[in-house]
Formats: C-alpha cells, structure tokens, sequence
C-alpha cells in the first residue's frame, strides 16, 4: 500500500502525482508564484482529495528549478531531488510506450531530451516556449492566458500572417516540401490580419520552431519517434500542426494522454528504477 509522490515545481506552476502499489494516480496541477508554498499546497490538496494518508506515503520525488527551494523532508517523508532531464525522459517513455525517442519538453521554454529504455541523454533547448507565447500575446494581443489565446487562434488564418512556399515560387523545389510550408513566420503579415491570425501566427512559429530542433535531434539519433510533452502539448493546435510536420519530415510525432504530467510522472518513477536496480545487488 506504499504511495510515492512526484512533484515538478516550475516557475508558475507545480504539478504532483502519485503511485499507489504502481498504479497512476491522477495528477494535479497548481499555479503559484511561491515554488515552497506551491509544494505544500499542491502536497496537501492533493493527498485530500486523493484520499492518501500521509503516512502511507514512503517517498517523496521531486524535480523543476524551482525545487531548488525545497532543502529539506516534506512534512517529515524522505525527499528525493531528481534530476529534471532524467525525470523528462523516464516520463515521456512511459507515457508513450516506447523503448526510444526524442522526448521534447514543452514548459517556458523547450527542452529536449534523448530517451533509450531507462536512459536519458539532454541533446539541448530552446528559450523559444509557453513563455515565448504569453510574452508576444501579451504585446501584440494584450492577452496572457494560454486557453484563451488558443482559443482565439481557432478562427485564424495563417495565409494572412506568414509567407508559405507557394508564395515565393511556383515550382517544387524541394519535393518533401509542401506548397503550403512555411518560409518565414509572420513575413508575410497583411493589414487585413485579425487577432485571430496572430493568435495562431505565434502558436505556429512556436510549434514549428520546438518541432524543427526535435525533427534535427531525430535524424542525427537516427530514429523516427517524437514524444511531445509540457504544457504547450496540450494546445488545441498541436495535434494538427504536428502531424503536418510529421508527414513533411517522415516522422512520428505522438501527444501522448497525460502529456503535460511527463516530467513528475518520470520524477516518481525513476523511485521504482532505483529501487529495482538495488534489489538486484
């Protein structure tokens, strides 16, 4: 009956899950400015609402860089600090099924990571992220809510906002390339373009920007399997810009459910590797 908990406190949110005798608990997700008071809020509520006793809990794994802040044991239970890219690949693996892939995480800013079984290698990142959506929101849209900016996009045009292949050359230069592929983000921005264009210009050039490095970081590991995960995963958009670039550049991009909960999922796994490979000793 032992629980372990995951916890990833990031800079605006901390997201918490549990196992129960290795089942998956359903994940949380609380938003604060204070990554300790978000730690305890996020710990309390959900051991409340998930009906768990604190003393059935045998450890406590945490991950994120605001971790860093909690220097001590949770309310007395064991805390372990995981490292973050380990816990990105160990989560992206199980949510995905797969044995290999480039684990992409989607938070403020982007990183990716390249998972084999239960091994995690950090390839690189991107400043380009969620942040990277709020703050251009912010500017342009004077929005800073990620539903609502997603929403917003649903009625946009990207004709009006970027410039596609067809509009420079009639020909097929590329034959992988489509006529509809992007050439440059917002170069070609009309005065017609509405909020909802932008909207959906940003989401775009943020979504094609994190799905070109992790296309680049596939092909030099020479495999085929993309797990995207973060918050940013979970945009109404993803799912059809994704399977545009995985048609174009042959590969299989795959938003698994529970995507955004990757890292803490992976933090409160790697308990059972650890205590696995030691009972092998």
């Amino acid at each position: 009956m032992a629980i372990i908990i995951g916890i990833d406190v990031g800079g605006s949110t901390t997201k918490i899950v549990g196992f129960r005798d290795g089942e998956l608990l359903e994940p949380m997700l609380v938003k604060a400015t204070d990554p300790v008071a978000s730690v305890y809020g996020a710990f309390g509520k959900f051991t409340s609402e998930r009906g768990i006793d604190i003393p059935l809990v045998e450890r406590v794994m945490i991950t994120g860089v605001g971790s860093t802040y909690i220097t001590g044991n949770i309310y007395g239970i064991p805390t372990v600090h995981v490292d973050e890219f380990a816990a990105i690949g160990r989560g992206g693996l199980y949510l995905s099924a797969l044995e290999e892939a480039i684990i992409v995480s989607m938070g403020t800013g982007t990183a990716l990571v390249y998972a084999k079984q239960k091994r995690a290698e950090y390839l690189g990142g991107t400043g380009v992220g969620g942040g990277t959506m709020i703050g251009l929101s912010k500017a342009l849209l004077h929005m800073q809510d990620p539903g609502q900016i997603s929403e917003l996009a649903q009625n946009g045009d990207l004709e009006n906002i970027d410039l596609k292949i067809h509009d420079i050359t009639s020909k097929n230069i590329i034959p992988t390339l489509s006529a509809q592929a992007t050439a440059s983000n917002f170069g070609k921005v009309s005065e017609i373009a509405t909020n909802g264009d932008y909207a959906l210009g940003i989401i775009n050039m943020i979504c094609e920007t994190i799905g070109m490095m992790a296309v680049f970081a596939a092909r030099a590991k020479k495999i085929t399997s993309i797990v995207l995960t973060g918050n940013l995963s979970t945009l109404e958009q993803a799912p059809r810009l994704y399977s545009g670039m995985g048609v174009m550049f042959g590969m299989d991009f795959i938003i698994p459910k529970n995507s955004e909960y990757a890292t803490v999922i992976g933090a409160a796994l790697l308990y059972f590797d650890k205590s696995a490979k030691e009972g092998k000793k």
